[in-house]
């Protein structure tokens, strides 16, 4: 599989993540309610319940606020000082900063949570700079949250499921190796799609993907009538294995992509043109 083509799945999860109204609603809540909590703690010098002679003041509980979004309104806690000092630009600041923080947001879920990225979103979307421990703490508040959703109940059915792995290289010990990242996407009755799962593995095999398919069985994945993947002989394996209910069609952009190997690349578009023909 070559970086174009990991890429290009990279960018196609994203675009499917920032459609996925419970996603978003979901990241920005965590991400903008972390914000706020960095800019108190930032203002005051301490973090909450800390005891230091360099605070400059103290916290005084919060009042609620709703931050109209593309996916509706979010109820957040916005915190208080008892000097009534505290104040944020983030409400101002949201409407220009949210097709960013959105798509930061995706990616994050995708290939992890990046201290320069977060960084980057969360000054444009407050305005100011913020130290590397309140980044840090922005960090762990985020992808908990990216890690609940990553785990949260399938309560609805889904028919068909689509099934996929690309690979990214990671450090891993002090060294650069390769990883298979598994990727679910699942389409509902009314063909909207959603990202069930990216999960990380050592290589595609039949224990990877059957690990995978228990897991997602585990968090109630039901109803599925129709699977579409590539020709890996251990994923049909592990299809077979856990979704037994489930007819299997090989994935058509592979089919075509695997037939072009066989011929030479100046024929390629008209291989093309009359394979999609058939």
């Amino acid at each position: 599989m070559t970086r174009i083509e990991d890429k290009a799945k990279v960018v196609a999860i994203k675009e499917l993540l920032e459609r996925d109204e419970d996603f978003v609603r979901s990241a920005v809540q965590s991400f903008v309610q972390a914000a706020l909590e960095a800019e108190m703690t930032e203002a005051l010098a301490a973090e909450k319940g800390e005891r230091t002679e360099g605070r400059l003041g103290y916290r005084s509980g919060y009042y609620q606020r709703a931050l109209i979004t593309r996916v509706g309104t979010l109820e957040l806690r916005v915190p208080q000082d008892r000097a009534g000092r505290f104040s944020t630009e983030l409400f101002e600041r949201y409407q220009r900063s949210e097709k960013a923080l959105v798509g930061t947001l995706a990616e994050m879920y995708v290939q992890g949570v990046s201290t320069r990225k977060v960084k980057a979103v969360t000054e444009a979307l407050c305005g100011h700079s913020f130290s590397a421990s309140s980044i840090s703490a922005i960090n762990k508040t985020l992808d908990e949250s990216l890690r609940a959703f990553s785990e949260r109940s399938l309560a609805d059915p889904f028919p068909y499921l689509i099934l996929d792995a690309r690979y990214e290289r990671i450090r891993e010990g002090g060294v650069i190796v390769s990883q298979a990242v598994l990727v679910a996407v699942a389409v509902d009755w009314e063909g909207r799609r959603q990202i069930l799962a990216v999960e990380l593995a050592n290589r595609e095999s039949r224990s990877s993907w059957r690990d995978f398919l228990l897991s997602l069985r585990k968090r109630g994945l039901s109803g599925v009538e129709f699977v579409v993947s590539d020709d890996h002989a251990g994923l049909k394996a592990a299809i077979r294995e856990v979704l037994p209910e489930a007819v299997w069609q090989r994935c058509y952009v592979h089919f075509l992509r695997n037939a072009l190997d066989y011929v030479p690349r100046k024929v390629d578009d008209d291989c093309l043109r009359q394979l999609r023909w058939f």
